[in-house]
């Protein structure tokens, strides 16, 4: 049997984080206010997990749509850069690309997305015989894709069938309602992984053990991410936990994302879903140590240190 050209694609939105940091409480209208620093990262929750899976040594394909503009040529640039295929990303000349801004404060932060093309992706624009050559798939802001959403699971069912396992991180509803075909569409999901929030939410309920019960019942694995506290994993009613690394942190943009993409990285390379969690909660810890998303991981020789420390089983990519 041939051997698929990749060990994850994924299909989803490509944008800039704008991160200020140093903000005041409260922002009145009509007054400069001013920051003390800023970053201006890859974002978009499917671009991290795609860029920090491939920076740890995956093999990612990834689709998506850009506006033809600076913003969107230096995301793909950022992009490329990690060593992610970017040959099926395409440019629309109507729309310019989205981004986000966060205004971080010590223990909270704004998100204010302009969504651009993020909401413009359509099932007719995905190369599905592109995304079937890997072992598993991907999605991420399952919510935030609205023009993809109601066909999520016809792309999940094709590829199932096509022989891939599949992960589905919702990541947070603007509308704040996470309703949807989302149950219909986690029988199709191998491995489901909200956080906290995002996870009662949809189980309708306020106890992390109601909502591990009730959504263990539908998706075969979840794995809830519980920020400081580390995470969890049900399946077949075992429940393993995992505890979070200590590190100074920068802020926590990203950090869920990089979890995704630790765990993944390591469950395609057969490890047990302990070691599965101990990899996410690593990788999430390393994305907080610098600004934004994907800061951590470009910086290949801190990225290793740090791997090499706390999660040396990843085997982080040389050359």
């Amino acid at each position: 049997m041939k051997k698929p050209r990749f060990d994850v694609t994924i299909a989803g939105e490509l944008n800039l984080d704008l991160i200020l940091y140093g903000l005041p409480a409260e922002l009145p209208p009509e007054r400069e206010m001013l920051a003390d620093k800023m970053a201006l990262t890859l974002g978009s929750s499917s671009a991290i997990v795609a860029h920090n899976l491939a920076s740890l040594g995956s093999r990612v394909g990834f689709q998506s749509l850009i506006g033809e503009d600076p913003l969107g040529k230096i995301a793909l640039q950022r992009l490329a850069d990690s060593g992610v295929d970017v040959s099926r990303v395409r440019a629309r000349k109507s729309v310019g690309t989205g981004l986000s801004v966060i205004l971080q404060r010590d223990s909270w932060r704004n998100i204010l997305t302009y969504p651009g093309t993020i909401d413009r992706l359509r099932l007719e624009d995905l190369d599905l015989e592109y995304l079937s050559d890997a072992r598993h798939f991907h999605l991420s802001s399952y919510y935030l894709q609205s023009g993809l959403r109601r066909q999520v699971p016809d792309l999940f069912r094709y590829l199932k069938s096509a022989g891939l396992t599949t992960s589905l991180d919702t990541n947070d509803d603007p509308e704040d309602r996470f309703d949807g075909d989302l149950r219909d569409l986690l029988k199709h999901v191998d491995i489901f992984m909200p956080n906290l929030r995002e996870a009662c939410k949809i189980a309708g309920t306020d106890s992390l053990d109601a909502a591990l019960t009730g959504l263990s019942e539908i998706a075969s694995l979840v794995v809830v991410k519980l920020g400081a506290d580390g995470a969890v994993a049900i399946r077949k009613n075992k429940r393993i936990e995992s505890t979070a690394l200590k590190v100074e942190m920068v802020d926590p943009v990203g950090a869920g994302d990089s979890f995704d993409a630790g765990f993944l990285h390591a469950y395609l390379r057969g490890r047990s879903l302990r070691e599965c969690l101990d990899a996410g909660n690593a990788t999430g810890a390393l994305c907080t140590t610098r600004a934004g998303g994907t800061e951590a991981f470009r910086d290949r020789k801190y990225r290793e240190k740090f791997l090499r420390q706390h999660a040396p089983r990843l085997q982080p990519r040389r050359g």
